[in-house]
């Protein structure tokens, strides 16, 4: 059974992977539906706050529409100002707001229920829905576009798992969310049925008089927060979107210890705040802004659900005939609501498609522009031959002081520095690549910070250094950054020289953990670091060999060895002290000048502009610019 879910899963992937478009029109779909569930953050904000405001004119049925629109900006207002916070400190008031909501909901359906008529529970057999359209034909079936407003929300339940389990959102909505909402409606349609005039206003004027303020808060409540709840599913999928190289630099901070999805995106954050205040008050009209929601959350369950397919093929190992049936189930119900709301695009349904088709055209062209750029430098990358080649001065002046040359490899040897000692023959004495890594971890200790290796032989004096961050550390290319970076390198030397010698000195344990320190030494004051012995036969062409030989190693080789360290630490102690330079890869990427009009545009507009506008990479680093030299590339796709 399983080779069979095996081979199953083989000759998706082959089909997928056969054709350039197939791979590209999927990356699309992803994009389509991750552009959606952004233009969801936009709208959910609007028409939940706005709605909720709303019921101040059930008791003022004279109050100006302008003074709620202008009531709902001002709360708009709020909350976006309030999202740098982050929700650990207001986050335990989310779970009673929203559970008194659904109790109160649950509990005004079942009074209207019991008052007005209680036959609308008949409304639960299926039959009713095919009398409905036969009944009302065209009219009921344009109707499901309001109706699918019933079920949104539901596109968002991703951004819960920042804060709950799966199994508590799943046992919250089958055990309180389901029932609590099917009794709202039913009570709602109760009260239609004796009050057929009320049908705009049913939430509000349903809500028995004596207890309507205290319903009305709650009810502002629950808007603010699921109002944050589709905020932080937008921040959310722009992390992840970031993170695989689909959206601009932007800053992300995190906003708790204890989850890794609870994230603020200030850039993001102003966008959605503006676009948002822009649909309440252009529209100013609940209905439009509702089409436009509709839109958008049928196209994220369609994109979700071809999604799902692909996972249930290819990570759960789901038999065929059973994807079938949920493909055909699920379509079925969805491309009916699609069909539905596509009709009201030129009431408001045109909104989402125009917010997606931006961040779509961003998204793509940045995806595209990054690929091709990262492809160039992976190809490009310099062979250990060349670098032998050059000789221990690599053919150049080795001026001193130390170069930390950035680069996004963690392993070879990028091309910006082949650029760079062509254009200029002349480098420092000691170059260290330095690849920075963020971990998605909350923290990385001091200790397992760094990890050094050595490129080509000693004469060399090339290194790389991989710096790992979680994503709440403080990441300063300051002099502390760089004392601790030289700490661990003349550790590394010391490791280095030690294994080769054979010392049974107990100074050090193999994983590089310090067991002792005495005097001031040129590691200094360094905290211990767990570094793997056999990581420097990477990129290294000098044997490593264990310490566990023993005593038979001890001897001249030893002393020599021991000389041979203590001469390269006092050589990278002169250099440190000449100078360090941090020198940053800068690689533009143009059109060839026989490129369509489309790929010009795309690349030496959109995607130029994209790269000026967002986080450049000595802000990321946080290198002080008097030290900071930049290296330029041009390279033509």
């Amino acid at each position: 059974m399983f080779s069979l879910y095996v081979e199953q899963m083989t000759m998706v992937k082959r089909w997928l992977e056969k054709y350039a478009f197939r791979k590209n029109a999927l990356l699309i779909l992803v994009l389509v539906g991750t552009c959606m569930v952004i233009g969801d953050g936009i709208l959910t904000p609007a028409i939940s706050v706005l709605s909720s405001v709303g019921g101040i004119k059930v008791v003022q049925p004279g109050m100006n529409n302008g003074v709620v629109v202008l009531v709902a900006v001002i709360i708009l207002i709020g909350l976006f100002s309030m999202q740098h916070y982050g929700t650990d400190r207001v986050g335990w008031l989310f779970a009673p707001i929203v559970l008194l909501w659904f109790l109160v909901i649950g509990g005004i359906g079942i009074f209207n229920i019991w008052k007005y008529d209680s036959s609308v529970l008949k409304a639960f057999s299926p039959l009713h829905i095919f009398y409905y359209f036969k009944r009302r034909g065209k009219e009921g079936w344009v109707s499901l576009g309001g109706i699918m407003l019933s079920i949104t929300g539901t596109e968002a339940l991703f951004a819960d798992l920042a804060h709950f389990p799966v199994s508590a959102i799943q046992i919250a909505f089958t055990m309180v969310v389901f029932p609590c909402l099917l009794l709202a409606y039913s009570g709602q349609a109760a009260y239609i049925m004796d009050n057929k005039t009320h049908v705009h206003d049913a939430f509000y004027l349903s809500i028995p008089e004596s207890i309507y303020w205290p319903v009305f808060l709650i009810a502002t409540a629950a808007a603010i927060v699921a109002s944050q709840a589709t905020i932080s599913a937008t921040f959310s999928i722009i992390k992840q979107a970031l993170a695989l190289g689909c959206f601009p630099r932007v800053k992300v901070v995190h906003t708790s210890k204890k989850f890794l999805g609870q994230i603020y995106v200030p850039d993001i954050n102003w966008i959605l705040m503006i676009l948002c205040i822009a649909v309440t008050a252009g529209f100013k009209n609940q209905s439009q802004i509702g089409n436009a929601y509709g839109t958008a959350v049928v196209i994220v369950m369609l994109v979700t659900t071809f999604l799902m397919i692909l996972i249930m093929l290819l990570v759960w190992h789901c038999h065929w005939i059973l994807v079938l049936i949920f493909t055909v189930l699920s379509l079925v119900v969805e491309f009916t609501y699609f069909s539905a709301v596509i009709v009201k695009v030129n009431q408001g349904g045109w909104v989402p498609l125009v917010i997606a088709a931006a961040f779509l055209l961003i998204m793509y062209v940045w995806h595209y522009g990054t690929v091709k750029r990262y492809q160039f430098e992976m190809h490009s990358k310099v062979s250990m031959a060349w670098i032998l080649g050059l000789g221990p001065s690599l053919g150049l002046v080795r001026v001193p002081g130390v170069g930390l040359v950035y680069t996004e490899l963690a392993s070879g040897v990028p091309h910006i520095f082949s650029h760079f000692i062509t254009n200029l023959p002349a480098t420092h004495s000691v170059v260290v690549f330095v690849c920075v890594k963020y971990l998605p971890v909350y923290t990385v200790r001091e200790e397992e910070r760094f990890l050094v290796k050595r490129i080509g032989p000693k004469n060399f004096h090339m290194f790389r250094c991989v710096a790992r961050y979680g994503y709440k550390d403080l990441h300063k290319k300051d002099d502390d950054f760089e004392n601790k970076l030289f700490d661990c390198l003349f550790l590394f030397v010391r490791l280095e020289s030690m294994m080769e010698g054979g010392s049974d000195s107990d100074e050090y344990s193999l994983y590089g953990q310090q067991t002792h320190q005495s005097g001031d030494g040129p590691i200094g004051n360094s905290s211990s670091s767990n570094i793997d012995p056999t990581m420097s036969s990477v990129d290294s062409i000098v044997p490593v060999r264990s310490p566990l030989h023993g005593h038979s190693t001890v001897g001249s080789s030893g002393r020599a060895s021991a000389q041979t360290e203590i001469d390269e630490l006092e050589f990278l102690k002169s250099c440190r002290d000449a100078g360090v330079v941090h020198i940053l890869g800068n690689t533009v990427v143009r059109a060839r000048r026989d490129s369509k009009f489309y790929r010009k545009i795309a690349i030496d507009y959109i995607y130029a502009f994209l790269r000026k506008i967002c986080r450049e990479n000595s802000v990321i680093f946080n290198i002080p610019h008097e030290s900071l030299l930049n290296v330029g590339q041009v390279f033509f796709v």
